[in-house]
């Protein structure tokens, strides 16, 4: 193990070391209100932040992660720091999602963020069967108001964990994609993405059924 007293703390790779140290000293003893990670995506590097109870947080390239950051240090607590190793599990699902080979995540998910309505909405869209799609007027009637629509769209752009609960798969009910917080082609990416896997698997059983 490395002596950290012997450190040049103005090299940025010890600097990342000691952050990391820090950050492992910390979950070991629960003494942190947000930890955080980039994981890489088709899309550029993602943002995960995870309270002791889940993640609470995914955000895309296109948002600034370090306001984000600062938005969840006044949402959750102050003591937010990167710590890469006890995220592992959700970066290492989300690799594999990305690449076809995961159709659902176990990773915990931590809804702080979300109140009211928007909570019943995405805890309905976790039941969204991966590489399927409902229009956000079946969402609306599915989480106990049918004439909400225009509130599923809102819960739906300010979802703060994308990904893990898919509000990709919300469509319009002429079955254009709509909208998406990580950009209209990420989420024509990841609709495709599924539908590719599901065809995929789907062309593989009946092989198997044939033999």
């Amino acid at each position: 193990m490395t002596d950290l007293t012997t450190l040049d703390i103005v090299d940025p790779a010890h600097l990342a070391l000691l952050r990391d140290r820090l950050a492992e000293s910390a979950h070991a003893t629960s003494d942190l209100d947000v930890r955080h990670r980039d994981v890489d995506s088709p899309f550029g590097p993602l943002l995960v932040a995870s309270t002791a109870r889940g993640v609470a947080r995914v955000a895309f390239a296109g948002e600034d992660h370090e306001a984000v950051l600062d938005s969840l240090a006044a949402a959750l607590g102050p003591r937010v720091l990167q710590a890469r190793s006890s995220l592992d599990d959700v970066a290492r699902e989300l690799d594999e999602y990305f690449t076809g080979a995961r159709t659902s995540f176990t990773t915990p998910v931590d809804l702080v963020l979300a109140k009211g309505f928007r909570r019943e909405v995405l805890g309905h869209l976790r039941e969204i069967p991966y590489g399927s799609t409902e229009s956000y007027a079946v969402v609306a009637t599915a989480s106990g108001s049918p004439r909400a629509v225009r509130a599923v769209g809102t819960a739906c752009a300010t979802n703060p964990v994308p990904l893990l609960v898919p509000c990709h798969r919300v469509v319009r009910s002429d079955g254009t994609p709509g909208a998406y917080r990580g950009g209209a082609e990420a989420k024509r990416w990841l609709l495709a993405l599924e539908h590719a896997a599901g065809e995929q698997r789907a062309r593989h059983t009946a092989k198997g059924g044939s033999r």
